[in-house]
């Protein structure tokens, strides 16, 4: 009872630093202009090339994970940073740093805390509407605090998104080939290929539904991962911060047995600053 006491409050206290982090990374955006819709944002937001700033952060569980029927819990913290290149042409940089608690995974008893791998994604993408697209480079970047975490690899490929959008509907894909090119030469390279497939419906209040899949082909491992993922989300606001929240369940289709897990939970909360 005691362990996963501890364990609980570690997880509490760790998303409310990165919370209270994220606020003052930025404090100093300006506000949002006043006219835009629940709607309008909701739909900006299922664009991953929009050009606003937002904040996220992804809560992910997994349990029943491996011979040892592990869990594991993963805070993306996900800030999305946009810069106007030229009236026509943004540059849409994403980053992903995960934060990651897990137990029984590598075996009984075990327990790993820390970074993993960041994955930087710069999406060169012109302004448009109806059919969306953007193009740019993807980087893994070696920051796990251990060993166990992360790859130890530095890796670079390219990244790729096609989508078309309409007024409460949004479709389309997102996807990266990474590749490993530096790095320890004692631990196995990266060749990796991920791709999210999604669909979005969104509402005048601002709440939305929508689908995802997600798939991770490991060429060097060769397995596969697919994942089918529910969810239902609204744009809200906490006093004058517009923010999104989503819920989503996470239903694994496919995968190896080391790193499936038998379920999932997915919780976003995001804080927005259109620009």
């Amino acid at each position: 009872m005691k362990k996963a006491r501890f364990y609980g409050t570690i997880k509490v206290l760790f998303s409310t630093v990165c919370f209270l982090l994220s606020l003052n990374a930025v404090a100093q955006e300006k506000p949002d202009k006043p006219g835009a819709s629940a709607q309008e944002l909701a739909d900006k937001l299922a664009n991953p090339v929009a050009s606003l700033i937002s904040v996220p952060f992804q809560n992910n569980l997994n349990y029943g994970i491996g011979p040892f029927n592990g869990s594991k819990y993963t805070v993306n913290f996900q800030p999305v940073i946009p810069f106007k290149i030229s009236d026509n042409l943004n540059l849409i940089t994403r980053y992903i740093i995960p934060i990651v608690d897990q137990r029984d995974i590598t075996g009984e008893n075990t327990h790993q805390f820390g970074l993993s791998d960041a994955t930087i994604t710069a999406f060169f993408a012109p302004k448009a509407k109806g059919i969306i697209y953007g193009i740019g480079p993807a980087f893994l970047v070696p920051i796990a605090t251990d060993k166990v975490l992360g790859t130890e690899k530095f890796g670079i490929g390219p990244s790729v998104l096609l989508m078309h959008q309409g007024k409460g509907l949004s479709v389309g894909f997102i996807a990266n080939q990474i590749w490993s090119v530096a790095g320890n030469d004692n631990r196995a390279d990266v060749n990796q290929f991920y791709t999210q497939i999604f669909f979005s419906h969104s509402y005048k209040s601002g709440a939305n539904l929508g689908i995802n899949a997600e798939i991770t082909q490991n060429w060097e491992g060769n397995t596969t991962a697919i994942s089918l993922n529910p969810s239902i989300g609204a744009v809200s606001k906490l006093g004058s911060q517009v923010i999104q929240f989503s819920l989503s369940p996470l239903i694994p289709i496919v995968g190896p047995r080391e790193s499936r897990p038998d379920w999932g939970l997915r919780v976003i909360l995001s804080f927005v600053f259109p620009q």
